[in-house]
């Protein structure tokens, strides 16, 4: 059985496990909670309706953060010609064709987000080995690969994020840092909220929300009541 520290267990004693808390309140719990020298993340852990073993039980797709993640992202970008340009003015970090390939290959991984052209599909497939363990495979779905760089670059560099079930049907989504002002936290709750209603899968059956926690990177994961979330109010 896993030791808590001192500092994490004298925080459980001051949680009810009997309550569901509004998710404000969660939040307001977690920011007077942290007491470590560095900015937590606040997380998102969702126990939804799902048997991802099924296709049509699977969620993946994205969400655009209201008030960003709070986090620098790295983008590279594969593509050629013209487009080369395009990415560097777009504000991407890292851009190349075959050479950048040939870089990923070798391990060198220097970003957060990587960014492919629809004619470079059949050469990036080579990369999965390497990439898609580390969630970074470009996919059309996730929008990583397209032809409008301008705005998939902005879109990752100001809070879009992607987001999957785990094996078990869970979601862990970061949706900023602790620091952000309660009222920003909850929009982006909301805006992952409105995502995953929308992206519905077709199988699923029955109760699609089943449990909802809030926890910040060093803190504990707080219950919140799923039906409160519909009702949250920001100025």
């Amino acid at each position: 059985m896993p030791k808590h520290s001192r500092r994490f267990t004298n925080i459980l004693q001051k949680l009810d496990k009997s309550l569901l808390y509004s998710p404000e309140e969660a939040i307001n719990l977690l920011k007077n909670f942290s007491s470590v020298k560095f900015v937590e993340t606040l997380e998102v852990h969702i126990a939804l309706g799902l048997d991802p073993k099924y296709a049509d039980q699977q969620l993946r797709s994205t969400v655009i953060l209201p008030k960003g993640s709070g986090k620098v992202v790295r983008v590279a970008v594969i593509t050629q010609g013209e487009k080369l340009n395009e990415a560097t003015l777009a504000g991407a970090d890292v851009v190349g064709s075959d050479d950048l390939i040939q870089q990923i290959l070798e391990g060198n991984l220097n970003f957060d987000k990587l960014i492919a052209t629809p004619d470079f599909m059949l050469l990036i497939a080579k990369l999965g080995r390497v990439l898609g363990p580390r969630g970074l495979m470009p996919s059309p779905k996730s929008g990583t690969v397209t032809n409008d760089l301008k705005n998939a670059i902005s879109e990752f560099k100001s809070g879009k994020l992607e987001y999957k079930v785990d094996r078990t049907g869970i979601l862990h989504v970061p949706i900023g840092k602790l620091t952000f002002d309660t009222d920003d936290l909850l929009l982006n709750l909301q805006a992952l909220q409105d995502s995953i209603d929308k992206n519905r899968p077709s199988g699923s059956k029955g109760k699609y929300w089943k449990s909802l926690y809030l926890s910040s990177t060093m803190g504990p994961g707080i219950p919140v009541d799923v039906s409160l979330l519909r009702d949250i109010k920001t100025v």
